[in-house]
């Protein structure tokens, strides 16, 4: 029984203010806890075990926090895949991990000296990682949509069933930007472009903070721009090129109020991103105002030995840069050994394990006791985030009510699969097949991803029941008219030359009224995979079980594999009509059939009900709103082929045109629009004030409604600190237009759209003459002239917001 003299430890007081509560139990705390706060180690499958009783914490478990009395961070705790090698008959379920994250807490708790919680942190790519966990379709769809509002309400809908499972923080690839196709991590980008990347992020930040999950954003930064697409290799940014390319996202996500973030394996100016104290210290957290924390990526201290030549050095190095966290490192273990040795600061080490700290109280860790059991209703989890700030925490609960715990994937309403239609994209449309006319009585459905589910999720996706998802051919046969025959065969594989079967697809192509030819690429792992130790595919000179997309998996060429192009000749010499889907991770270049009547359809990797959505876009029950988010090169030779690169009037190779088979934000829909010219409220404003409106009126002319994302674009013709760029995206708008009917879409032009990258690197308005252009896509566009006078003016204001998830 507590005595009545008792009083609880500052620390323990939910109504002290954050910083008090981190200052005195950084104060009780030991080296070894201090240590034990700011080391993630352990795989968390490896946390748990299941026995005839059920699951049970593991003595590998127990001795990692018995060794640093507490632990900071515990990673995958759900996590089930090829990689991991967890699956349905030994993993966790949606009751059985919320019960693990309790007992993972208690143990914690009650067998530490000062009982401080764990982060149990959980990827989330697109969807849960978990058993019967939602999954979304990939980023690169995300993109494709052009809709961050839908975003949002998928990523508050996945990030509310982690949360009901238990844990604190989700991983989600957002900052890479697509600068090379051929990288197989091109699938979990949004964009090529920065503007549009910021805008995913800001939703993605949002959507989860809603649900009460704080967000690592990765990777920090410029892992895009590896040298030929090749999976963490060098880089080759400048100051410039990272400043106007390859960080705008993460400025955005720290506005949004992003609760960490993870330091990249690339190098930006010759030193690994985990410890470059220019890039986590100087930018993110002296200029950008960050307060949340820093992540390794998973063995990137480790890495570090190759430049120190010793795991302790390795932990001071990446301590001193500004990293916080590590991930499966053995060498931020040894920071106690860094401290003694006088290679880095104890003062470094405090402020590392203060972030930490904090991250747990404004999560509201310290107040979410674990319960101990199960309700009839579903699994009893902690609120969201508490609201808390320096002034003391929010009155009152502070969180979302304790969901019960989601069981499956998304349905048919939900936001997964809308974002799944929205985002298939029409790439070319010859002869007008589309939409499919019910009358149709005869359709081929042909090609390797035709009748698969496991092409359609994507990467980092957890093992499926049988029977989940809907592929392209089950959709087809739902949506078709009672009466349509439909036939089917692969006549080919995903990957390989072998042809024997395209004769007999043909055939069967030559008796249809229209052929659908699905093809492209696969990102699903399986237990022939082999992995490297952080989870990526190893490829050595070929491709592991068919994989042609995903982490490791990178390409040299980016045309079909052999035996898809002679598929798809085989059925365009039929001469009956085809529409070819391509279920992609990333851009593949595709030569136009032999064939006047065809279309192309890109479909990235759209989720489990994708096969649904791809059929709503076929028979013209969506229609087909994608924008490229991404430019589609003619080949692997037309390399580098993103719309915003330096405008120095490159007109080309002597045997291929410069621009690109489909440029950025380029997507057809089933009617017609015309384009008035931009119209602007001034046309010379100064850098100090530089406000004013765009205008652009839209005409549906067609006979079916419109959904047009009418696109922005700055080109500045004179001024400025630096050569300027093509053009920048830096605004759209969705509008929905009547057949027959004409909308105007208004930009309201201010600092932000205007600005540039000064000088000193930071985000300016300079005088100069700029274009706004505004149309369809980056290569169709109407111009009009602005002038901006005057000197030079910080785009904004204020300094991004502080981050971290308070709210």
């Amino acid at each position: 029984m507590t005595s009545p003299s008792y009083r609880a430890p500052l620390y323990r007081d939910p109504s002290a203010p954050v910083a008090d509560r981190v200052r005195d139990l950084l104060g009780r705390m030991t080296p070894t806890e201090k240590v034990g706060q700011v080391n993630q180690r352990l795989y968390g499958w490896d946390a748990y075990e299941r026995t005839p009783e059920g699951h049970r914490l593991t003595d590998s478990f127990r001795d990692e926090v018995s060794a640093f009395g507490g632990m900071g961070a515990l990673y995958g705790l759900q996590r089930a895949d090829a990689w991991s090698g967890v699956g349905f008959e030994d993993g966790l379920d949606a009751r059985d991990g919320a019960r693990t994250a309790e007992a993972v807490q208690r143990h914690v708790r009650e067998n530490t000296r000062l009982g401080i919680p764990v982060l149990l942190v959980e990827e989330m790519p697109h969807g849960h990682q978990a058993l019967d966990g939602t999954v979304l379709p990939v980023n690169l769809a995300v993109g494709a949509t052009w809709d961050p509002p839908l975003y949002a309400e998928a990523v508050a809908g996945a990030a509310a069933e982690l949360r009901a499972r238990g844990a604190h923080l989700a991983l989600v690839s957002a900052l890479d930007v697509v600068r090379d196709p051929r990288w197989g991590r091109t699938e979990e980008c949004f964009t090529e472009d920065p503007y549009l990347a910021a805008r995913m992020t800001e939703a993605l930040v949002e959507g989860a903070r809603a649900s009460g999950i704080g967000v690592v954003l990765k990777h920090f930064a410029g892992q895009g721009a590896s040298v030929g697409g090749r999976n963490s290799a060098a880089t080759e940014l400048g100051a410039r090129e990272l400043h106007e390319i390859h960080v705008e996202a993460a400025r955005a996500g720290v506005s949004a109020g992003a609760a960490g973030m993870m330091a990249a394996y690339n190098e930006f100016d010759g030193l690994p991103c985990v410890a470059n104290r220019y890039l986590l210290t100087e930018l993110l957290r002296d200029r950008w105002g960050f307060e949340g924390v820093v992540m390794a990526d998973g063995g990137a201290i480790d890495r570090l030995v190759r430049l120190t030549g010793d795991p302790v050095a390795a932990a001071a190095r990446a301590l001193d840069a500004g990293c916080d966290l590590s991930l499966w490192d053995a060498s931020f273990a040894r920071l106690a050994e860094a401290l003694d040795r006088g290679l880095v600061a104890e003062e470094r080490l405090d402020a590392a394990v203060s972030r930490v700290l904090s991250l747990k109280f404004r999560l509201g860790l310290f107040e979410d006791e674990p319960s101990g059991a199960v309700e009839s209703s579903g699994v009893r989890v902690g609120s969201a985030l508490k609201g808390q700030t320096d002034q003391g925490s929010s009155a009152g609960p502070g969180g979302l009510p304790r969901p019960s715990v989601p069981t499956g994937p998304v349905g048919p309403a939900g936001p997964g699969e809308r974002i799944a239609r929205a985002s298939v994209t029409l790439l070319v449309h010859e002869g007008g097949i589309l939409p499919l006319s019910p009358g149709t009585r005869r359709i081929a459905v042909l090609g390797p991803n035709a009748d698969a589910v496991a092409p359609l999720l994507g990467d980092y996706t957890a093992p499926q029941r049988p029977g989940t998802g809907v592929s392209v051919l089950q959709g087809i046969r739902a949506a078709a008219s009672p009466g349509t025959e439909i036939t089917h065969a692969e006549g080919c594989a995903l990957v390989g030359d072998d042809t024997s079967g395209v004769a007999s697809a043909a055939a069967l192509a030559a008796g249809a009224e229209v052929a659908v030819l699905v093809l492209g690429g696969s990102s699903a792992r399986s237990g022939d995979t082999v992995f490297d130790s952080n989870g990526a595919a190893l490829t050595g000179s070929g491709t592991p079980s068919g994989m042609t997309c995903g982490e490791g998996v990178d390409l040299a060429d980016l045309s079909l594999p052999t035996g898809q192009r002679a598929l798809l000749d085989a059925v365009s010499a039929t001469g009956t009509p085809v529409a070819v889907v391509l279920v992609q991770g990333r851009p593949h270049a595709v030569p136009a059939p032999r064939s006047s009547s065809w279309a192309l359809l890109s479909a990235w990797y759209p989720g489990p009900l994708g096969g649904r959505a791809v059929a709503d876009v076929l028979f013209g029950n969506a229609e087909p709103r994608g924008r490229l988010p991404v430019s589609v090169p003619r080949s692997a030779a037309h390399l580098p082929v993103f719309y915003n690169g330096k405008d120095h009037r490159y007109r080309g190779y002597v045997d291929q045109s410069a621009k690109a088979e489909h440029a950025f934000g380029h997507g057809l829909s089933y009617t017609t629009v015309v384009y008035g010219a931009p119209r602007l409220s001034r046309d010379r404003v100064t850098a100090d004030a530089p406000r004013l409106v765009c205008r652009v009126a839209v005409r549906n002319t067609g006979a079916r409604p419109a959904h047009e994302t009418v696109q922005l674009y700055v080109r500045r013709l004179s001024g400025g600190t630096a050569w300027p760029r093509v053009r920048e995206l830096r605004g759209f708008v969705a509008l929905d237009i009547s057949p027959g009917t004409e909308a105007e879409a208004v930009f309201e032009i201010g600092p932000d759209t205007l600005a540039s990258v000064g000088a000193d690197h930071e985000r300016v308005v300079e005088a100069g003459v700029v274009a706004l252009e505004t149309g369809p896509a980056s290569d169709r566009t109407q111009g009009v002239r602005l002038e901006i006078d005057g000197g030079a003016r910080s785009a904004g204001g204020a300094e991004p917001a502080a981050g971290g998830p308070a709210r």
